[in-house]
């Protein structure tokens, strides 16, 4: 370290009777109605994934009471993200922790994020063991991170480093929660226009009130003027007077842009599965294709990518930018740019997820096609109206895309910045007012 702060031992800064340690042993069943657990898998990015969060029993989770969340510990992923570091958020309060997942509660006269970002920084890491393991079955041990040295600068110094850094994560953060919003906007909108017909059905009964018109019914006039005032019987059920059964092979299709690895440069984005979040268009991972050994997919920026591995994990994603991706990943496009919302809408549905799980070949790694997704039935609107849609929603997905960029931006800097603030080779005062603290 390039500072004189002492370095302490990790299991020397936690509270008295509180020992770094991991939970849950043996999870089994998950109980609907049990307690909400955090494995290593659900510790990334800096956060624990709460949308993926799995439950355990009420009474499995009694027995390991010294690992119950009060919130605002430090979890470490020991298995599965090894040397992955989140901050137990306070919604998680009263959840626990599996086997995967080790637990630091730290006293207070030491900063919490502090000591998080150190054990996200390279020296952590490297301490932990995270960047030296072998790829078959990465594994932190308890030990190891116990023992991690952790350099202690004054109190007010650990608050202000995190204050920085924490400062670039919070901007992060609140891009991501925006890209959510904007993302649930967009799917109660398409389930509005073209799963429960709400303009169609408003639009009826409003025909028969005399004076009203288009905007009495929710929408702007010149978009309740696009859509039918009836329903009609047609083998799917009830749908818009004079649209079309047909199948998703009619909107879409899969432009098959194989490339050899002696094909790609090596610093061309790359999108394997391990990339894709699950239940969220906003693709903000990738990595390079340096080392690519076998065939990939070419994607273009604004194209719609699959999953077609284990379909019910529900990785679903428009590419952020040009490059490749990994085969068990399908590439769609719409027919024409005036489909996308549409296209995008279904195949990101979780009723598109459910079919092509249940038509999924394979036990243990079931896989969906193409051919088994283009059959997919779909109720097609005039043409009108799917332009109209994709209207609204582009820009939404246009701004999603550009929170990635500006969010991976920000955590350069932040990544930049970390290592020379926790050693000590930038102090606060050169970045708040040019004067160090030497």
């Amino acid at each position: 370290m390039a500072s004189d702060w002492p370095e302490i031992p990790l299991s020397n800064l936690t509270e008295p009777d509180t020992p770094v340690t991991y939970g849950v042993v043996k999870p089994g069943p998950e109980d609907p109605d049990g307690v909400l657990f955090i494995r290593g898998g659900d510790i990334a990015d800096g956060r624990v994934l709460t949308e993926q969060l799995r439950t355990i029993t009420r009474e499995i989770s009694r027995q390991y009471e010294r690992t119950l969340l009060r919130g605002g510990e430090i979890v470490v992923s020991l298995v599965g993200n090894p040397g992955q570091v989140a901050i137990v958020p306070e919604s998680l309060k009263g959840a626990n922790i599996a086997r995967q997942a080790g637990l630091v509660r730290l006293r207070s006269d030491v900063d919490t994020r502090y000591v998080k970002y150190f054990l996200g920084s390279r020296a952590g890491q490297e301490a932990l063991g995270a960047q030296s393991l072998g790829s078959v079955q990465q594994v932190i041990n308890l030990r190891d991170l116990k023992t991690v040295l952790v350099p202690q600068p004054p109190l007010p110094e650990q608050r202000a480093i995190a204050y920085i850094l924490g400062t670039l994560d919070e901007k992060i953060e609140l891009n991501r929660r925006t890209n959510k919003t904007l993302e649930a906007i967009a799917r109660a909108l398409f389930k509005s226009w073209f799963v429960d017909f709400d303009p169609v059905r408003a639009k009826h009964v409003l025909s028969s009130v005399e004076g009203a018109d288009g905007r009495d019914s929710g929408q702007p006039k010149q978009i309740a003027d696009l859509f039918p005032d009836s329903l009609e019987d047609s083998e799917l059920g009830e749908i818009p007077k004079g649209w079309k059964i047909g199948t998703l092979s009619d909107i879409a299709d899969h432009p098959r842009r194989g490339v050899q690895p002696g094909e790609i440069e090596s610093s061309t984005p790359y999108i394997a599965l391990e990339h894709m979040p699950r239940r969220c268009i906003a693709l903000s991972n990738w990595g390079t294709a340096d080392g690519l050994e076998s065939n990939k997919f070419e994607f273009k920026r604004g194209e719609i990518l699959f999953g077609k591995l284990r379909p019910y994990f529900h990785k679903v994603g428009v590419a952020p930018l040009d490059g490749v991706c990994s085969t068990d990943i399908v590439v769609v496009n719409p027919r024409n740019e005036k489909w996308f919302g549409f296209v995008l809408g279904h195949v990101s549905s979780t009723t598109f997820i459910d079919y092509t799980n249940a038509g999924s070949t394979g036990t243990k790694m079931p896989r969906t096609s193409w051919g088994e997704m283009a059959r997919y039935p779909v109720v097609i609107p005039p043409k009108n109206i799917a332009e109209a849609f994709t209207a609204r929603i582009h820009p939404s997905v246009d701004r999603i895309i550009a929170s990635i960029h500006e969010g991976r931006t920000l955590a350069a800097l932040r990544d930049t910045l970390l290592p020379k603030l926790i050693s000590g080779e930038l102090r606060v005062a050169q970045l708040t007012n040019g004067r160090s603290h030497d």
